[in-house]
């Protein structure tokens, strides 16, 4: 395999580790063998060892010395801190987006939430926290802020770990209303309403969580990988 290949299978596959992880099939603190995961995609470790490194820098995923890859896990100082800093980010560029919002961009935001709810309905909300992500993810990326669009995903991904950790209200995240609501405000231009409703949102799901040390029950790396 030539280097081009190797690197555009080493994203594929920190694509498909980054999602298992988001959508919870791989818990915080799983141990992610390289030998494994050479062996169920069928590549070399040296291509997996790229993927663990792109999933290392976005903080997906810490590599720890003579003791290898495991998918990060948050501490709970950790957990209010990017909370925090979605508070703090996030109801703005709700507002921001309220200004520019465009009907292409309203159809994009009611299939984010039309998917959301198809996966609640198969029992998956693994998948559907990872389509609640995107939803805040595309409400950055209306604002046109790109700096602040980085920092916003970098944060929501940091929250779905913290989400697997520490959730205690699972039915949080499946209450619409409060993404119905933001889109009526992004519909309407409304960013007063957008900024107030984004940031109660975030302190609702902040209520979610249970911030005391907590482990994920285990589950095997072929399971989860599983297509």
């Amino acid at each position: 395999m030539d280097a081009i290949a190797q690197e555009k299978t080493a994203e594929s596959i920190a694509t498909d580790l980054a999602l298992a992880i988001h959508e919870h099939r791989l818990s915080p603190g799983a141990k992610l063998s390289e030998d494994e995961v050479g062996e169920i995609f069928g590549v070399s470790r040296t291509v997996v060892r790229a993927a663990l490194q792109r999933l290392a820098h976005d903080r997906l995923v810490e590599l720890k010395r003579n003791r290898g890859a495991f998918v990060a896990k948050p501490t709970v100082k950790e957990a209010r801190e990017v909370f925090e800093a979605r508070a703090l980010l996030e109801p703005r560029t709700a507002r921001s987006a309220a200004e520019r919002t465009t009907e292409a961009d309203m159809i994009r935001l009611h299939s984010h939430i039309a998917e959301e709810h198809a996966a609640l309905h198969a029992g998956n909300p693994g998948r559907a926290l990872f389509l609640s992500g995107l939803f805040h993810t595309e409400i950055a990326r209306i604002a046109n802020q790109a700096t602040v669009e980085a920092f916003i995903v970098q944060l929501v991904a940091r929250s779905s770990l913290i989400i697997a950790l520490y959730w205690q209200r699972r039915n949080a995240l499946c209450e619409s209303h409060a993404h119905h609501a933001l889109l009526d405000a992004l519909k309407h231009h409304d960013g007063d309403r957008a900024e107030e409703l984004m940031k109660h949102h975030l302190l609702d799901l902040l209520s979610s969580l249970d911030l005391r040390n907590s482990e994920s029950a285990p589950r095997s790396l072929r399971e989860a990988l599983r297509h």
